[in-house]
């Protein structure tokens, strides 16, 4: 058994929540986490990523994107959610299913700005109801980690919120409301966890996190 994460920094080792989410499969399962920071659903595939992902021979291929397919992030990135986002998760998932492996879409984790206290909308809203929509259309597991960490946050306590953000790396003395410190990952990898226990049983009998 054999599960690859692919995705950006939100997933990826050292800023991401998909380490955690490896070590809960112990050695039930062996795993690879393929996530790299920076990346989009564009320029996984544009740079040879995905192809690498794919040639781990899979089982189980988890795939997270969005952060880096928004307005802003440069022609080389940025995606529209309702026609090549949606294309380039579509080809995502028919490549893994040919290479023999099961695919789970991810929606993207939330991103934890706040204004007078209240999370607010950061623009990734379009691209989690186009996965949702390509997760149907496909026949293929959908794990909402936006709604689940959208919960989350509205839970927790100030002090579990700073566990949770590492320093913000350009701006001295703020945090970063998009990455992982690794209690981070390791307060959400449990979410996805949750999440696989409603649409990938098998997968998630392979992990040990709080029931």
């Amino acid at each position: 058994m054999r599960v690859v994460l692919v995705g950006d920094s939100t997933v990826a080792s050292k800023s991401g929540w998909g380490d955690a989410f490896g070590k809960l499969l112990g050695d039930r399962a062996e795993w690879f986490n393929d996530a790299r920071g920076g990346q989009s659903s564009k320029s996984f595939r544009d740079q040879g990523l995905w192809k690498k992902a794919l040639a781990h021979q899979p089982t189980w291929v988890l795939i997270q994107f969005g952060h880096n397919d928004q307005p802003g992030k440069g022609p080389a990135r940025e995606t529209d959610p309702a026609t090549t986002y949606s294309e380039n998760l579509g080809r995502f998932i028919d490549e893994a299913r040919a290479s023999g492996a099961k695919p789970v879409l991810i929606t993207s984790l939330t991103r934890r700005s706040r204004k007078d206290g209240k999370l607010v909308e950061t623009g990734l809203t379009p691209y989690v109801e186009a996965a949702r929509k390509v997760a149907a259309a496909k026949t293929v597991p959908l794990a909402d980690l936006h709604a689940r960490s959208i919960q989350q946050l509205e839970k927790l306590t100030p002090a579990e919120l700073a566990e949770l953000e590492p320093a913000h790396p350009k701006i001295a003395g703020e945090k970063d409301h998009t990455h992982l410190t690794v209690r981070g990952g390791e307060m959400i990898a449990p979410l996805v966890v949750d999440e696989l226990r409603k649409v990938a049983p098998e997968l998630a009998a392979l992990c040990s996190s709080a029931k």
